[in-house]
């Protein structure tokens, strides 16, 4: 008797090809005034440089689990229609009302109601992951950078404080400013660390994607990634205060401050690194002795 393999239900890879291509041109013409702003803006703006990395990872995020993807029978939801409406919608309120957060937001939204429109609920779960990621492109609006970048400031103005006075260093606070005995140093918002906060965060993501099995453990490494991130910068700020204390105004900028900054960034990954480690041995059988 012959042995006959049931094949599955595999997604037809040339429509979904095929499809995806006609579906990002009509996106992208559709959006082609908002994508050239984001990639204005991460090219002009250093806190969003990250942005052009972000839809690579995202494609390689859906190119990591294209097995699973193919293994599915598209199942469309008229719920779809809903959720795309909505994104188109946003986009139609951020045009009139000229709000490049809302337009920009429209897309992740737009892109979710044609996942669940034309393949279902199974898919859209599937590409939560790599549809959520793009949030990480979008510049925060200025009433949420000003919100979240002052009391940051702040914290690393406190922080120095508290250091050079812990080492004996004369060290006054007003503010944000920093008054040292031979200069006076502001942690303006470009040194509140948010521009890092949000490099780590997406950096946390992706590690805890790749170095976790278990969700919550995924979860805790992206919480992690943030204390981490803001402790480093007030390191930084507190580092800065001491070469300017002993070296000079000439130690607290040019080459030596931005050098400062990407040596402290790769000290808050490696402290990301090692947590990620231990996370991945917490609840891991013990060897046989």
């Amino acid at each position: 008797m012959d042995n006959k393999i049931i094949p599955k239900n595999p997604l037809n890879e040339t429509w979904v090809i095929g499809g995806t291509v006609l579906l990002a041109g009509l996106v992208i013409f559709l959006y082609q005034e908002v994508l050239w702003g984001l990639g204005s803006d991460w090219n002009n703006n250093p806190d969003y440089s990250h942005g052009f990395l972000v839809p690579f990872l995202s494609v390689f995020f859906i190119w990591e689990r294209w097995n699973d993807l193919s293994e599915e029978l598209p199942i469309p939801s008229i719920w779809g229609i809903g959720l795309l409406s909505l994104g188109l919608f946003s986009l139609v309120v951020g045009l009139i009302g000229a709000e490049l957060y809302v337009q920009r937001m429209s897309l992740i939204v737009v892109i979710s109601g044609l996942v669940l429109l034309i393949l279902g609920w199974k898919y859209l779960w599937l590409l939560s992951l790599p549809i959520a990621f793009l949030i990480f492109m979008i510049p925060l609006p200025a009433i949420i950078v000003n919100t979240i970048a002052f009391p940051l400031q702040l914290f690393a103005a406190q922080t120095a404080t508290f250091c050079l006075f812990s080492l004996g260093i004369p060290v006054l606070r007003e503010g944000n400013l920093i008054m040292l005995a031979s200069t006076t140093l502001e942690v303006a918002e470009a040194c509140s660390g948010l521009r890092s906060l949000l490099s780590l965060l997406a950096l946390g993501t992706v590690y805890g994607y790749f170095s976790q099995n278990v969700l919550w453990k995924r979860w805790m490494l992206v919480g992690l990634s943030i204390p981490i991130a803001i402790i480093a910068n007030a390191a930084r700020v507190s580092g800065t205060g001491i070469l300017a204390h002993y070296f000079g105004d000439e130690a607290a900028e040019g080459f030596y401050h931005t050098f400062e900054g990407w040596l402290v960034f790769v000290v808050a990954f490696i402290l990301l690194f090692v947590c990620g480690i231990v996370l991945g041995k917490i609840g891991r059988p013990s060897p046989a002795s």
